[in-house]
Order: structure tokens, then sequence, then C-alpha cells
């Protein structure tokens, strides 16, 4: 049974919230998520960090406009994630709005890999291009860097993964997690680093009157893309983050969004009027991925592109399939991992690293995801590559930083990894499918290092509990409009209800009626049709609910007992 605990709150951040008149509910809610000022509370464009902060940036700037006044060719190497192909998206539209000749490649993953390997400089030098533009990824890439130096192409590496013990010999590195970058927000997604680089280009181009009798690009147009990007790589909110996607929510409830967007929201059955970072996050996110998962995702970037919405729309309705096919593989490979695991003693684990010979290497990552949600230890979920490695993809816990556990696993046993790198809270590797028992045997060694028992119980941290008159329709619509996610989760609270009525909907959801002291209220359980006692203490989220135009007040139930 998972720990309730309370979120604890900064009563100087409440006091000077609340002084700002900022409803009290509200004002302990982001006193306990890291804001201090109600100026953190402002997402306008103004407040984003200026991108001269951001190391290297203006150097990246001057070389790219260097490029496009002498006509160079530009190559932008991809990423295979959401993030990836927004970023590509986003500098393909910039650099193309800025006179640029730019085009593009993505790894397929299966034939290549991460990253920009010396055989991806190989594929793309086909292309003849003067400079290499890497984004959401690079930063490990020396080989790739120094191959493409050994050809003559110059390489402009934009990336915010963490740097490994060696930089690429790249031409200009951007990338805020360096080392020696004191740019205030080091969650900058692979998307929000080209966003910014774009914008410094856009500056550098200005100094120069290049714009002189053009039209100049407006930037701000791309940032349905950047908050796409932002969101489906989970990075932390901070506020900066939250300016970003406040901003790109924001034009596409306006319609202001691109049509590859707009398509794939349409065919998910979505309303683009109405959406949030859930939209993003579980909806558009995954339907572009799955492109990157079980295909190419080319796909994902064309249809991101397109500017025509009868293309758009076919392109957006294949990424659905995809989706439907990735929803199939995964259905089966975590059933067969719960059933394999039914054999282990996992309360005895502090760690996971799994394999079939049967799974797909595209989706290993979603795997690690759910068994991780269902065990709350960090996981790694490995296919095989089809050349004797094993491709792996980890997910974390709290206070286990998967890279740098990996990092550990490395310099003790040097042989184990060939290759990996990531965040702290996800990974990627490969090792030699004949080291598969040494590796878990490893990890789990440093798992034990790194966590104590107590890290491995699942806690479900809260807001606290509210009064009946305090759940009010005011209230759900004042959290639905703000921006949650990473870092900056959505706001839980606590309470004892009586259970009035009950019954399954959707054959695995539940909608009940609750009562709190006298006040009753519509309540949903997603995801299981157990029924409930006569009186239930839960850990919900206030929420709006519209059906056939009505509009309500909902509780969602994400715990009970």
């Amino acid at each position: 049974m998972p720990e309730i605990v309370t979120r604890e709150r900064d009563p100087a951040a409440f006091d000077a919230l609340t002084a700002a008149n900022i409803d009290p509910r509200l004002a302990g809610v982001y006193a306990s998520r890291g804001v201090t000022n109600p100026s953190d509370l402002n997402h306008g464009l103004p407040a984003l960090l200026p991108p001269a902060q951001l190391a290297s940036v203006q150097d990246a700037a001057k070389l790219l406009a260097d490029a496009i006044q002498a006509g160079k060719r530009l190559l932008i190497v991809a990423d295979y994630d959401a993030d990836g192909a927004t970023a590509c998206a986003v500098g393909m539209r910039a650099l193309g709005a800025m006179g640029a000749k730019v085009d593009f490649i993505v790894p397929n993953r299966f034939e290549f890999g991460y990253g920009l390997t010396p055989e991806i400089v190989a594929l793309g030098a086909q292309k003849s291009p003067d400079i290499i533009i890497t984004v959401d990824n690079g930063i490990a890439s020396v080989d790739g860097v120094a191959e493409a130096n050994r050809r003559g192409i110059q390489v402009l590496v934009t990336d915010h993964h963490l740097p490994g013990d060696s930089l690429p010999d790249a031409a200009v590195i951007v990338n805020p997690n360096q080392v020696g970058d004191t740019f205030a927000s080091k969650n900058l997604a692979g998307v929000g680093v080209i966003f910014y680089t774009m914008t410094a280009l856009r500056a550098e181009l200005r100094t120069r009157n290049f714009f002189q009798g053009k039209i100049e690009p407006n930037l701000a147009d791309l940032l349905d893309l950047v908050a796409l990007g932002t969101v489906a790589d989970v990075v932390r909110l901070d506020h900066n983050n939250r300016v970003l996607v406040e901003q790109g929510l924001a034009r596409i409830r306006a319609g202001r969004m691109s049509p590859g967007i707009r398509a794939i929201m349409q065919v998910a059955g979505r309303d683009s009027n109405r959406a949030s970072t859930y939209d993003l996050g579980f909806v558009v996110g995954p339907r572009l991925n799955a492109a990157g998962r079980l295909d190419d995702m080319s796909l994902g970037i064309e249809c991101l592109l397109c500017n025509d919405v009868r293309t758009a729309t076919e392109l957006a309705s294949r990424l659905d399939a995809l989706n439907r096919e990735r929803r199939s593989i995964e259905s089966d490979m975590r059933d067969g991992a719960l059933a394999s695991l039914e054999e282990v003693d996992v309360g005895a684990r502090y760690a996971l690293a799994l394999f079939d010979a049967s799974w797909h290497q595209g989706v290993v990552g979603i795997l690690a995801s759910r068994i991780r949600e269902k065990y709350h230890r960090p996981v790694i979920a490995f296919a095989q590559d089809g050349q004797g490695n094993l491709k792996g993809s980890g997910r974390s816990i709290r206070g286990f930083h998967m890279r740098d556990a990996l990092d550990l696993v490395t310099k003790r046993h040097p042989a184990l990894i060939s290759k990996f790198g990531g965040h702290a809270m996800a990974a990627g590797l490969t090792i030699s499918e004949s080291g598969m028992a040494d590796f878990a045997s490893a990890f789990e060694a440093v798992a034990r290092e790194l966590l104590t028992p107590s890290d491995l119980a699942e806690r479900i941290e809260t807001d606290g509990a509210l009064n009946a008159d305090e759940l009010t329709f005011d209230f759900a619509q004042s959290i639905d409009a703000q921006v949650w996610g990473q870092g900056f989760g959505a706001p839980s609270f606590t309470g004892h209800f009586r259970v009035l009525e009950q019954r399954v909907v959707g054959q695995k959801h539940l909608k009940l009626k609750l009562s709190l002291g006298s006040s009753t209220f519509e309540a949903m359980r997603f995801g299981s049709g157990d029924a409930l006692g006569t009186s239930i203490d839960a850990v919900f989220r206030p929420s709006i609910n519209e059906f056939r135009g009505n509009v309500t007040l909902q509780l969602v139930l994400d715990y009970v007992a």
C-alpha cells in the first residue's frame, strides 16, 4: 500500500502569493511546487529567459547567418522521438523562413541506432551538406562529428542530454547542460534548444539588415511544436518551460497550430479548442512517437512539416494506425513481462533488468515505464537488435539518477556497456546479448548502493484535504487553465467520502456519486471497474467534465483505500 503524504509548502511563499490576491487554495499548491513569487506565474513571452544567456548560442547564430548569406547547404540530423521530430520541424520551418537551403534526415532506429554516428554522417553526406545541425542529439557523438570533420562538413550540435567525459569536436555546441553554461533553465527539451538557437539566429540576421525588404518570420508561430516536444519528452516544467508550453497551448486553442498537429488531434477525436498538456503528452505525442517506434520518424516529421490539410490528415491517419499497432504490441509485451515476474521475488529486488527475445525494440521504453509504475523500481527492458546486441531503455524512480547509475556500472565494468546516454529519469544503452546476466547483476548492485528501502516504497504526494465548500466548479476551472506536468504536477487532494451510487461504464471505468459532508459530487475512477465499499478514503483531482454540451464539476479518483 502506498504512503500518502502531503507536500510541504514554503510559508513565506504562500504569504507572498496570497498577498498578491491569489486564491489561497492555488497559492498553497504553487508554494509547494517551488513558486516563491507572483512573477513566477507570469507566462507571457517576455518572461522567457533571454537567448543570449544560453552559452554559445550567439556563436551558433553567427555560423548559421554566415551560411545562409553564403548560400551554403544545411542538413538537420534529428532524433526519432517526439522531441527530436518537433525539434526538426522547428529547425526546418524557421531556417526555411529565413532563406536557408535546408534539408533533414532522421536515423531509422533499427538500422542506425541513436545519434550522429559515422554511418549517419555517410548517409547525410549524400546530400552534400556544408553544415550538419543535430537536434536533440549530438552531445555524445564524438566519432560522428570526427567523421563529419574528416569529410569537411562542419557540425553544429544542439542538444539537451547530459554530456559524457568527452565532448565532440563540433564547430559549436549549444546545450544548457554542458559544463560552464549558466543558463538558468537546465530543463530545456531538444526542441527548446533549437527554438532558442533560431531566435538567436533571427536576432543576428536583424543586425545584418538581412530582413530589409523581406518578411521577417514570426517564430512564435512555432510554439505549438515547442510545447508538444517539451511535454512529450517529459522534461521538468520549470518556469521557462511553462512559458513555452502555455504559449504553445494558447496558439493551439486559438486554432493557430500547424496542420499536422491539428490533423493528429482530429484523428484522435480531441477538441483542439480545449487542448491541454494531457493532449500533448498522451494523445499527440504517442501518435508521433509511434512512427519512430515501429516504422520511420520521417513520417512524423513530414506530418509536422506539411502545410496541406488533406495530406496532413492522411499522414495523421497513418500515425494513428501505427499507434494502435504499438498499443497491441505493448499489451502483449506487458502481459508476458508480468507473467515472468510472478516467478520472481520483486520485493527483494532494488532494480529490474528484463529481456525477452520476442520483445519489440521500439516499444521497450514504454514497457519499462509500465513495469516501473507497477513495482516502483528502476527498470530497464531490453530487446534484440539482430546483430548480437541488446538495446535497452530504462525508466527510473525518484532518488535514482538513471544515467549516473549506468555511468557507475561502466566505470566498474568497462566492457559491459558499449554505449549509453540519457537523463535522470530515462536512459538508453546497448550491451552484448551474452552480457545480460552480468549487467543485471551489476545494475542491481549499483541500485542497492544508491537506494534505500524507503526509496522503494511508493509515495503518493497530495496537496492535503479540502472542505466540501472548497470543491467548486470555479476552482476546477482554475486548475484546468494551468500548465501542469513533470516536476509541476497537477494538484491532488485527499478526502473521506461516502459512496452513494456506483456503476461500471465503458467496461473498465467506475462512475460514482459521492458525498462529503452534506455535499454530493460526481466522480470517476478510470481503469478499474471493481466495486467499492460504502465509504472510501481517496486521492482525487477536481476536473471539468464536458458531456453532451453540459459542463460540470467531476472528481477524478487516482487512488482509493
